[in-house]
């Protein structure tokens, strides 16, 4: 995986085909996967220049969105430059201005904002999906999969697989088979994600990462923004954005319950992720979120929806195993 933040040997001919000749590339972002993020400046004008090599990166989906956002009203990037085989795209810049650390430095705007992310996703799901693939049964399973295979041989536990898989069998259905309609599924919509811009467009919200973007409940959108991975959201928050959705949005009776069961699948994705990222990808800082993800997830379990996983996880991960296990891991 892609570790330094020096700009690709192609990004100056890739720059000056687009009209940027004179451009400085500095080093914006990397992620946790192969995509990495420069800013790029030419006098007045700022840009941001996605490094996605293939064959490790396809930009594709990421353009296919963004357009269907732009299109429909929403605040993307707009695509300036494309070079698919050299996997390079200059996009729009938004800014520096994240909700994260918006939030950190003015809490008291807290529901204010999530309201806004909370209208955005409204809006968001009165349009018919995307051309995405589908959030299906297949989908959710590998996610949660994830969890068995890495998280606990990481720490030292040899679980029932086969029954992991069962219990989700058990309670998939109540997503899949439910009144509420087929939706766009950005997937990783969290406070690290959405810029604060300018303009009443889109709620004043721009979105990013976005490429993984599948067709699926409009639930799992509001789970990644209010249980999210790396923030800590108060529950008296998360009950209050989930009143605001329900006002604005009307879904059917079954919501709460496919909330719960997407947020706990989600969660245990998002363990075996970020242990995969320590233990695969020499990145132990994600560690230091497992024991947020664990209470999140627990959380979910006491949903009588999640009740089959609920005892799964009873029965295969005993409480000692999960909070602080990775504990002496963590980098000081």
């Amino acid at each position: 995986m892609v570790t330094d933040m020096i700009p690709p040997a192609t990004a100056p001919a890739f720059l000056a085909d687009a009209g940027w000749d004179r451009a400085a590339i500095v080093p914006l972002a990397g992620d946790a996967s192969f995509r990495r993020y420069f800013r790029v400046l030419d006098g007045g004008r700022r840009a941001v220049l996605m490094d996605a090599p293939p064959p490790h990166e396809d930009p594709r989906p990421f353009i296919a969105v963004a357009e269907h956002l732009l299109a429909n009203g929403f605040a993307a990037p707009r695509i300036l430059a494309r070079d698919l085989e050299q996997g390079l795209v200059l996009i729009e810049d938004f800014g520096d201005l994240r909700v994260k650390e918006h939030l950190d430095a003015e809490p008291d705007a807290e529901l204010a904002v999530y309201a806004r992310a909370i209208e955005l996703l409204a809006d968001l799901h009165r349009l018919p999906a995307a051309d995405v693939p589908p959030y299906d049964r297949a989908v959710y399973q590998r996610e949660a999969g994830l969890l068995t295979q890495y998280y606990c041989p990481a720490i030292g536990l040899e679980v029932d697989s086969d029954a992991y898989v069962r219990a989700w069998d058990a309670v998939l259905p109540l997503v899949e088979q439910s009144p509420s309609p087929t939706v766009t599924v950005l997937r990783d919509y969290h406070a690290e994600n959405i810029m604060l811009i300018d303009g009443p467009a889109s709620h004043g919200l721009g979105l990013l990462d976005f490429q993984d973007a599948l067709a699926g409940h409009p639930a799992y959108d509001l789970v990644s923004l209010l249980q999210d991975a790396r923030r800590d959201v108060p529950v008296e928050v998360e009950a209050a954005m989930l009143a605001h959705y329900k006002a604005v949005a009307s879904p059917p009776a079954d919501f709460d319950a496919a909330y719960a069961v997407l947020g706990a699948q989600r969660n245990a994705k998002i363990i075996g992720i970020f242990t995969r990222l320590w233990k695969r990808d020499g990145k132990p800082r994600y560690l230091s979120f497992l024991p947020r993800m664990w209470g999140l997830l627990e959380r979910d379990l006491k949903h009588p929806a999640l009740a089959p996983v609920a005892d799964w996880f009873a029965a295969n991960i005993p409480a000692d195993k999960r909070h602080q296990a990775l504990k002496e891991h963590i980098p000081a």
